[in-house]
């Protein structure tokens, strides 16, 4: 069912739609190298058939997994040979361009600059971790994005319909729901619900095919999920885990804490996240915080999954819903910006460590208050050469108490400061 021509071809609008660039660059015959990136079964392959047919270059395909450096070179020496004879230029199209490393990556390089190919590069890993930087400089890059149910339906119907290439032999009563069922669980990936439809029709003992809701879960299995603990997958469900808990939203982040640990990912992790968030984002609004996500982290080592997927969601939805300052972030933050940018200080003689023999002579300690000896614990003295400010709390939380607390030291210290009335007569 792979399309024909660009009218046939489904999905990827907002770079193929009517008016769009790529499709822009096919009708002005101004089509440069390409690298097309994104999840499986979105038609990256089905485009670069579209384009060889719709510009009459030749086009080769190999797939990087089992394509060695002499076949490439063997390959490019061809559309030499052929641009030479008859003036017909080749679209190679490199199937999971990322799997060829930097050598092999730089054999295309002389041919891609000087136009005697076109390249067309399909990858599900982001081209700018795993495609060199000449050869991506020189080509234009187009994101796929997963197909829409609506796509995914409409595939389905062609398929149903298309008695050359597809099921229209056969008759078949497709259930609505079965429908609904495949463009849902297909999650965007043409190719898996199209094998699905094929499994369930050409597998149907008896004619007209009642394709129902059962047969359509019968001839679907649950879907890899495309997470690579090394790949952009990774770092972009982190940060949506991350952001959602910053945010507040105790769904989201159990719905991306579940893709994580359904894909694989080491537990720990997941942990070590969660008592960084409980600092970064919680902090002293909620104190609790930390402490529930090294109660967590603690669990993952004892428990182990699956069960300690309990107690990364408790701690996910307790840090999601606590109230959130990152003042300590900050603090920390500019405090040590000025150390790094040399705005330095010396430490108070006051508060230098006085306790080896002669100390004293350098006057190490001397004049030190011990906060314990004065009402409230707490005793007016410098403790840097220069007033800095560095942690601001919010009025959130249990920060708020700290902020009245702050208030209150930062008050009574510009009372001390504050000169004395003088009194005439």
């Amino acid at each position: 069912m792979r399309p024909r021509s660009i009218d046939d071809f489904v999905g990827q609008d907002h770079f193929f739609g009517p008016g769009k660039l790529l499709r822009r660059m096919l009708q002005a015959d101004r089509l440069s190298s390409l690298i097309f990136y994104g999840p499986p079964g979105t038609g990256k392959t089905a485009l670069a058939h579209v384009i060889a047919q719709h510009t009459r270059c030749r086009f080769r395909q190999v797939n990087a997994v089992a394509t060695g450096v002499k076949e490439v070179r063997d390959l490019l020496q061809e559309a030499r040979e052929e641009l030479e004879a008859t003036g017909e230029r080749t679209i190679l199209f490199v199937d999971e361009l990322h799997r060829f490393n930097r050598a092999q990556q730089d054999i295309l390089l002389p041919d891609v600059e000087e136009g005697r190919i076109t390249l067309i590069g399909a990858t599900t890993q982001n081209p700018f971790f795993a495609i060199n930087s000449p050869l991506l400089s020189r080509s234009q890059i187009f994101t796929f994005e997963s197909l829409t149910r609506d796509h995914i339906k409409l595939l389905i119907q062609r398929a149903l319909a298309d008695k050359e290439r597809g099921l229209g032999q056969t008759p078949v009563n497709m259930h609505a729901d079965a429908l609904e069922f495949l463009a849902e669980i297909s999650d965007g990936d043409a190719r898996r619900a199209l094998t699905a439809l094929e499994i369930g029709v050409l597998s149907a003992e008896t004619q007209p095919v009642e394709f129902t809701l059962q047969v359509a879960q019968d001839s679907i299995q649950r879907k890899a999920l495309d997470y690579d603990a090394t790949g952009d997958q990774h770092y972009d469900v982190a940060s949506a885990f991350i952001k959602s808990l910053r945010g507040s939203d105790p769904d989201a982040a159990v719905y991306w804490l579940a893709r994580m640990l359904e894909a694989g990912e080491d537990p720990r992790f997941i942990a070590r996240r969660l008592v960084i968030q409980a600092s970064e984002d919680v902090g002293n609004a909620d104190p609790q915080a930390l402490l529930i996500a090294m109660a967590a982290a603690r669990a993952v080592e004892f428990v182990g999954l699956p069960e300690c997927q309990l107690n990364l969601a408790q701690a996910v939805t307790y840090i999601a819903l606590a109230p959130k300052s990152n003042a300590s972030t900050l603090a920390i933050g500019k405090a040590r910006d000025d150390v790094r940018n040399g705005r330095t200080l010396p430490v108070p003689k006051h508060l230098r460590d006085a306790h080896y023999q002669g100390a004293e002579e350098f006057g190490h300690g001397e004049g030190y208050q011990y906060s314990h000896d004065h009402e409230g614990g707490w005793v007016d003295q410098a403790y840097l050469t220069e007033d800095r400010r560095y942690y601001e709390p919010v009025d959130r939380g249990f920060e708020a108490e700290l902020r009245k607390r702050l208030q209150a030291i930062r008050e009574k210290r510009r009372a001390n400061a504050a000169p004395s009335p003088s009194h005439e007569g």
